[in-house]
């Protein structure tokens, strides 16, 4: 099988897949940090540690208790106001009170992240609060069951559908934001190699060997998606990891696999293909979305190789981290990190370029859209300036102003520059200074 099916039946197989049987969200059930009482960043890490201890020992003849933590859960329910806030005020800018505010998440674990947003929204923003629809699209059926009983009681206005985002197949033509966090680093990779004679692509496949054992071997580039990718990669000028005096020069390519043990292929690279699957469904079915998106941009421990991911299980309480993909299937977490600069290029490249409205589909009407004439006739009113922030205008989808000027291009922001803008900074401050909620989670950045 290809690699990234390799990886996704690893993760997501529900008879033995790590997330359905093996994970479990880090949670402390109700009960919040109280930052302000805490002196220092190294006390905070001690209750944190106190809250991990309250879980038990690992038993001792196999794999632990796959625990692991988000920022959602940690700084609960100050990430998740932050999260709200950012998203109120887009929504009030552009669409109150004329659109309701539709809101779609994808991994919502607990359903914690929904939660706190949904009850910053009733308590701060109650004539938001009214206009409020919250949907989840979930893959685990035991997640599903528990954000349903979580949410429901407090929250009648959330829908929890138990479908995974790759199988999405109903169009929103409804202005609405799509937040995605802390999901896309277990998105499926695609592993390929260069042929270092004749630069040609050759793709990663998983197979067993006579001894039962997974072994990779690698064909001429046929998947589809992978073709799609590196067709993309070329259309944006992103550079391929093959050294680029290599590249140019036979003679150097010729004199490199002359060498003693030389490689005849490149080293491995992952490819993001299931996030261009992500990217593309976004395009077809939420054609007027916001996308807020968070995730790791880099990452330590990671098996070689080029964006290569994290393999790690848990044993006797200690975290061991791995040297290759092929590991028993369901026992391992197995992650990525994300080139959140070439994320947003992909992105804004698939979303400028819409798929037409289908036979007998309609543009959804909205007092926003002001004409019934195509959106690119008044694009060259002010031709004197073309902002460089802002999308290309599309036929059927009309801008939040409802004018053709374009929507304004998604940004790349750090945690602490994202946190900084928007979340209630004195409530996680401790009593020397430090802001755990600002100084953790360097490695991870925004895009919006």
């Amino acid at each position: 099988m290809l690699v990234r099916d390799f990886i996704e039946d690893s993760l997501y197989n529900p008879n033995y897949g790590y997330f359905p049987n093996q994970a479990t969200i880090f949670n402390t059930d109700g009960s919040t940090v109280d930052f302000d009482s805490l002196r220092d960043a190294t006390e905070f890490q001690e209750v944190v540690a106190q809250k991990y201890a309250a879980y038990g020992a690992d038993k001792h003849d196999g794999p632990g208790r796959q625990l692991w933590h988000t920022p959602t859960e940690l700084f609960k329910p100050w990430f998740g106001r932050a999260i709200a806030q950012c998203l109120v005020a887009e929504y009030l800018l552009k669409y109150f009170p004329y659109e309701d505010f539709i809101i779609y998440e994808i991994g919502a674990g607990n359903g914690t992240l929904a939660l706190d947003i949904l009850n910053f929204i009733r308590d701060v923003h109650p004539e938001v609060y009214e206009r409020t629809q919250y949907n989840i699209i979930e893959i685990s059926s035991r997640l599903v069951q528990m954000q349903r009983k979580r949410l429901s009681k407090d929250h009648p206005n959330v829908r929890v559908t138990h479908k995974s985002i790759f199988h999405w197949k109903t169009r929103e033509p409804a202005p609405c934001f799509f937040v995605a966090m802390e999901v896309i680093d277990n998105f499926a990779h695609d592993v390929i190699r260069y042929d270092l004679k004749t630069l040609e692509p050759y793709q990663g496949v998983v197979a067993i060997d006579p001894n039962g054992d997974f072994e990779m071997v690698y064909a001429p580039v046929s998947d589809p998606l992978i073709i799609e990718f590196l067709r993309l990669r070329r259309r944006l000028r992103h550079p391929s990891p093959i050294n680029r005096f290599l590249q140019s020069s036979d003679i150097l390519r010729k004199l490199y696999l002359s060498m003693p043990f030389s490689a005849n292929l490149s080293q491995e690279e992952y490819i993001p293909t299931r996030l261009l699957s992500l990217l593309r469904i976004l395009r077809n079915y939420f054609p007027r979305h916001r996308l807020l998106l968070s995730d790791f941009s880099t990452l330590p421990d990671t098996i070689g190789g080029t964006n290569s991911p994290v393999v790690q299980t848990r044993f006797q309480n200690v975290t061991v981290p791995c040297s290759t993909l092929l590991v028993r299937q369901g026992y391992f977490d197995i992650f990525f990190p994300t080139n959140f600069e070439r994320l947003r290029d992909m992105y804004e490249y698939i979303i400028s370029h819409h798929q037409p409205l289908k036979e007998g589909e309609e543009i959804r009407s909205t007092p926003l859209l002001t004409t019934s004439t195509s959106m690119s006739l008044g694009e060259d009113y002010f031709p004197s300036h073309h902002s460089d922030d802002r999308r290309n205008p599309l036929d059927g989808v009309p801008s939040a102003s409802g004018l053709p000027i374009g929507e304004r291009k998604s940004n790349v922001f750090t945690h602490s520059e994202f946190m900084g803008t928007y979340a209630d900074l004195h409530r996680t401050r401790l009593r020397n200074g430090e802001n755990p909620m600002l100084d953790f989670y360097k490695n991870v950045k925004f895009l919006f």
